[in-house]
């Protein structure tokens, strides 16, 4: 604090104050105490203010402040002058490209809806389509300033889009996953009721077992959506246990194989310490060598096999001798009830479901799933799990 702001008139009208109270007989103590909390107020009193923020002379930011404010925010910002861009940050530049500044905005934004919310005259905002690629989508709110200003912001809305149309995806395809078992068990089960009495034991023992059988495919396929819900709500999580997988793997594969384990050539050999969740890892491998059962050629063998990755990762990988998947099949082989032959899935008893918990279960674990197939000899999917990191 310089000697030109501090108030020493009033510190001299103080201590002139405090002199007459003293000569009036007042205690020094109290005297003293009421002094130097009067200096003290004086002091704040005399400090320096914040220096103001810079204007343009009107008391509004300057433009050089206003987009020194946006530069960095991840929403793309732009500021509008009478319908021109005069700020665009770096986000909207990215958006929609260097050029915009200076331009007039409704050349940078040529859809009907943003036309339609930039020509009123009021606050707003519309939801519009393809600002960068044709499948995204953005609401644009904009509100006026003064001056002719206008600040208009991007809010992306694809990410949410595409869950919700997942989420209406999932339940049309479980619900019609659904629907064909229960109504093949209930016209079984009419068929049964109407001809009780003149029903061929045999042909009754035949409708029974189709009954069964459409009431386990039920049943596995109840079992894996929660089976899948269960894995969802827990993708955040990171696994603590640690377990040894190439017991884990050979016990599990042969529990999936049952009766077919003469079909099984198991190379788990070796200690791979992780940090997972067993019942997880388990459904992992089961999942993985019954599809290999499942579409493999019966009189050829599916090879489970473990190795190191380096010195910090593991390799699962399951090896089937099949008829192989088409190329065009392989990246959407983990969506949720896709099938390359629908017919011959449910035949085998597959729910659609198999592939995807797989993905997910990786994906807890922090791992990697790749498929390889080749027509006429087979599929083999690999999985990469690290490895836990010894205690130092």
């Amino acid at each position: 604090m310089s000697k030109r702001d501090f108030p020493w008139s009033a510190f001299a009208l103080a201590i002139a104050t405090a002199i007459g109270l003293l000569a009036l007989g007042f205690p020094v103590v109290p005297v003293a105490a009421i002094l130097l909390v009067w200096a003290g107020s004086l002091w704040l009193v005399g400090a320096t203010p914040p220096p103001p923020t810079p204007t343009n002379g009107n008391g509004a930011i300057s433009r050089d402040n206003m987009g020194d404010l946006f530069e960095h925010s991840e929403t793309p910002v732009i500021v509008t002058e009478g319908g021109r861009v005069i700020i665009a940050n770096l986000a909207s530049r990215r958006l929609l490209g260097a050029h915009i500044l200076g331009q007039d905005v409704k050349m940078a934004l040529r859809q009907p809806e943003a036309v339609d919310l930039l020509d009123s005259d009021r606050d707003g905002a519309a939801v519009v389509r393809g600002i960068a690629r044709r499948r995204d989508i953005w609401r644009i709110n904009r509100k006026k300033l003064e001056n002719g200003l206008a600040i208009i912001e991007f809010v992306n809305k694809t990410a949410e889009a595409d869950i919700s149309r997942a989420h209406t995806d999932f339940v049309a395809n479980a619900s019609h996953e659904l629907r064909t078992p229960l109504a093949s068990i209930l016209g079984y089960v009419e068929t049964l009721r109407e001809d009780v009495d003149d029903l061929d034991p045999k042909v009754g023992d035949k409708f029974l077992a189709t009954i069964q059988r459409e009431g386990k495919r039920l049943q596995d396929l109840v079992s894996d959506l929660m089976s899948l819900s269960r894995i969802e709500a827990e993708k955040h999580d990171l696994p603590s246990e640690s377990i040894d997988l190439g017991k884990l793997v050979d016990r599990a594969a042969r529990d999936a194989a049952g009766d077919r384990a003469e079909r099984l050539d198991i190379e788990a050999h070796g200690e791979f310490l992780i940090n997972g969740d067993q019942q997880q890892l388990e459904q992992l491998v089961r999942n993985l060598v019954d599809n290999g059962l499942k579409y493999g050629d019966e009189d050829k063998q599916v090879t489970v096999r473990l190795q190191p990755q380096g010195e910090k990762r593991v390799l699962l990988s399951v090896q089937d001798r099949g008829d192989g998947i088409a190329p065009e099949h392989l990246p959407h082989l983990t969506r949720r009830f896709y099938r390359t032959d629908p017919g011959r899935s449910r035949a085998s008893g597959g729910t659609g479901l198999g592939l995807a918990i797989v993905k997910h279960i990786v994906e807890r674990h922090r791992g990697k799933l790749a498929i390889d197939s080749t027509l006429g000899e087979g599929t083999r999917i690999k999985v990469t799990l690290p490895l836990a990191t010894p205690d130092a």
